[in-house]
């Protein structure tokens, strides 16, 4: 059987469409396949081989518990970092959805959160045990530097960071939307 030359052309242009569905961001919203609820295709645990350590991760803190922590061992997963105050009600309101999204995404996104705009570690930790976010690692930024690094001015603030480090959104999430972009964050 001989095929035609047409029919190579035309299933290439097929497979370009193909791949070009899926949509764009609309509105600070990142594309989320439909069926989404499916595994990801490609893990965000550590990377099989070496990464450049972005920018956007190069940032050291103590956490609330005393410990350093290096944003650098991030590098190569999707992060997203939570700006948040203890005195934040917005805060607070959002503290059970980021902490489920932490069990849910464990491994594959990295949530951090960034406390700041206060200078009583006391109450930070007081917000994360009444929160329920203590499965999240947060920093004490009382001296406001990693909240100056990304031009955070207010609380409630999520940074979304893709695997390869470019910062995709800096900005107020409402729970529904942070839960699209963590998902798209482990997705892509």
């Amino acid at each position: 059987m001989r095929v035609r030359p047409v029919v190579f052309p035309l299933l290439a242009a097929v497979a370009v469409l193909l791949a070009g569905c899926g949509g764009g961001a609309v509105a600070g919203v990142p594309p989320v396949a439909a069926g989404s609820a499916a595994a990801p295709s490609t893990p965000a645990a550590a990377p099989l081989t070496p990464v450049v350590v972005p920018d956007a991760l190069k940032f050291t803190g103590t956490t609330l518990d005393g410990k350093p922590f290096d944003a650098t061992k991030l590098a190569g997963r999707p992060v997203v970092l939570w700006f948040w105050a203890p005195w934040c009600a917005v805060c607070f309101g959002q503290a059970s959805t980021v902490g489920d999204l932490a069990r849910q995404y464990d491994g594959k996104v990295a949530m951090v959160g960034i406390a700041g705009l206060d200078q009583s570690t006391g109450a930070m930790n007081e917000f994360v045990a009444e929160g329920e976010v203590g499965n999240v690692t947060h920093l004490d930024d009382k001296a406001g530097v990693v909240w100056r690094k990304f031009g955070i001015k207010e609380q409630s603030v999520f940074v979304m960071i893709d695997r390869t480090g470019k910062v995709m959104q800096n900005g107020y999430q409402d729970t529904v939307t942070l839960g699209k972009w963590v998902a798209y964050l482990d997705e892509h």
